[in-house]
């Protein structure tokens, strides 16, 4: 019996480790659920999990989780504080699946616990890569990976020494066949239309843009210590093949699986084992054809910038990645086009200096100040497009 927390429980990577744990009920037990500002969602997946606690987010949001929670000896606390204290509590298994930066602090206090953390949360990586990999070896923690591409890797990783190189495979997004053109009038309702996986809005824009691809490069180079030269990106539309490992014999392995995250959570959960999962099974016969293409770094200049900060190493990838968070927001919320997100991001890399973080207090605060750029790029970059409209009107 493993006893889990789950560090955002009310999104889709939550929801489908809970759905593991229901039906393994002999193998899993739900310590701690925690949540961003859904206390409702929280409070109900609490009741029905027989957590031992529920942690939220948002202080505003502890009354009425608290009231719900009444009478059924179940822990309620509030704040982001109250999500780094519950994540340092013994447990077997912490899975990180808080999405963007916030859940940097509370993944980082499980692995200085001493607690092994199955990461769904990439940002945690790309921000603070070596801090969290550091403090995994210090404390022997173990880093399992969660998203498909990485867990893949870690599935036919058989001799770090061996590796000539990894290469990440991409759907391409829903417009991966789109002109330039075309994609500068994307909507974000288009945008969150993936042609494979069910994500939320965030992760399901950075994938249009090529970003999460770009982000998982950079999550790659941390988990399994390779050179960023020996890193690569691939696309590949059936998202079947999840992962490859070329090493240096010329021999290639790879990963296959069905566009279900509950593949690559439970291997994580119940890693070094196995465990069943309902999923879809492939059938080969059936697919036919499994295709494979370059990925276009002049359409999609997410990637080449997600690569540029890669490479660059220091405080780059944290400015990339928040200045991304802000960008895609903003494009959410209609504020700026789908194009302008690479743009931003561009800019405001170019902006800051670079400087290697070397403690938690470095990486917040090149967030912070990543942030506040983006904040000003995404103001002149709607200012720019109000004033072209009035000329064309």
């Amino acid at each position: 019996m493993k006893r889990l927390t789950i560090l955002g429980a009310t999104g889709s990577v939550g929801a489908s480790t809970l759905d593991l744990v229901a039906r393994n009920p002999e193998r899993f037990q739900i310590q701690a659920l925690t949540a961003g500002k859904d206390w409702r969602k929280l409070a109900d997946l609490a009741v029905a999990h027989a957590a031992r606690a529920a942690v939220i987010a948002d202080e505003g949001a502890y009354a009425p989780l608290k009231e719900a929670l009444a009478d059924t000896g179940i822990d309620v606390a509030a704040g982001e504080q109250a999500l780094v204290d519950i994540a340092r509590q013994p447990v077997d298994l912490v899975v990180a699946a808080i999405v963007g930066a916030a859940g940097l602090p509370p993944t980082l206090a499980a692995l200085q616990a001493g607690t092994s953390v199955a990461l769904a949360n990439k940002e945690s990586l790309v921000c603070a890569g070596q801090l969290m990999t550091a403090t995994a070896r210090r404390t022997g923690a173990e880093l399992l990976p969660v998203d498909s591409e990485h867990n893949a890797i870690f599935q036919v990783l058989e001799d770090r020494d061996r590796i000539s190189r990894i290469l990440l495979t991409a759907s391409g997004g829903p417009f991966r066949t789109w002109t330039s053109e075309a994609m500068a009038a994307v909507t974000p309702a288009q945008a969150v239309k993936h042609p494979t996986w069910s994500m939320g809005a965030k992760i399901s824009v950075d994938s249009a843009t090529l970003m999460n691809k770009g982000l998982e490069l950079i999550e790659a180079w941390h988990l399994f210590g390779v050179r960023p030269d020996q890193l690569g990106a691939i696309v590949h539309p059936q998202s079947l093949v999840h992962g490859l490992i070329e090493y240096i014999d010329g021999s290639v392995l790879a990963q296959l699986g069905p566009a279900d995250m509950r593949v690559p959570i439970a291997h994580a959960l119940a890693w070094p084992e196995r465990i069943a999962t309902p999923v879809e099974r492939l059938n080969l016969a059936a697919i036919g054809r499994l295709d494979f293409e370059e990925a276009d770094r002049q359409r999609f200049p997410a990637l080449a910038l997600a690569e540029a900060a890669m490479r660059a190493g220091d405080c780059r990838p944290c400015v990339l990645n928040a200045a991304n968070e802000i960008a895609v927001a903003a494009f959410l919320e209609g504020r700026i086009g789908f194009l302008d997100i690479a743009s931003i991001v561009a800019e405001t890399l170019e902006a800051l200096p670079s400087r290697c973080p070397e403690n938690l207090e470095d990486v917040d605060e090149a967030d912070r100040r990543a942030r506040d750029r983006a904040q000003h790029f995404v103001k002149i970059s709607r200012n720019r497009s109000f004033a072209v409209q009035r000329a064309r009107g």
